[in-house]
């Protein structure tokens, strides 16, 4: 298994885009992480488009949450079938990183890849039921070369 995680998105709070100003120190802030088992993909091309996603929130005012996702337009890694990625809960792999008051802490966010036909449902469904159909499917999510699940 291989993990790999953004460093340095959590710098500074991401700021909801409504807002006029932005609170340079209270705010929810965040790191990547996306886990593939190794050896099946050139998967380490992934760190560009990671550092990408990362900018978001800064470049365009995302607030990078669970259920959102975020999408490159483009392969996560040569021959990926995956464009985009769905952000699951964070607490699982990595804990929380609590930070001195009033700094929110820093949340270890899982990138789940999805192929363009799991976004478009996704966008229709809603991530709930996307994670449901991986679910009942037994869709390895860690496959770096798996093929979109069942939407039947």
């Amino acid at each position: 298994m291989i993990r790999y995680a953004t460093l340095g998105m959590s710098a500074q709070p991401m700021a909801d885009p409504a807002e006029l100003l932005a609170d340079p120190v209270k705010g929810p802030r965040a790191e990547l992480v996306l886990s593939v088992r190794g050896g099946l993909a050139d998967t380490d091309r992934v760190l560009r488009p990671l550092a990408v996603l990362a900018s978001s929130p800064q470049v365009e005012g995302v607030v990078v949450a669970p259920g959102g996702s975020l999408d490159l337009g483009e392969p996560l890694w040569p021959g990926a079938p995956f464009s985009s990625v769905l952000v699951g809960e964070s607490g699982g792999l990595v804990p929380d990183l609590e930070l001195d008051a009033p700094l929110d802490p820093v949340r270890f966010l899982p990138l789940l890849p999805m192929t363009p036909n799991e976004a478009a449902w996704k966008r229709v469904r809603g991530a709930g039921e996307l994670e449901e159909r991986w679910l009942s499917h037994g869709t390895d999510l860690r496959d770096p070369l798996r093929r979109s699940v069942a939407l039947d």
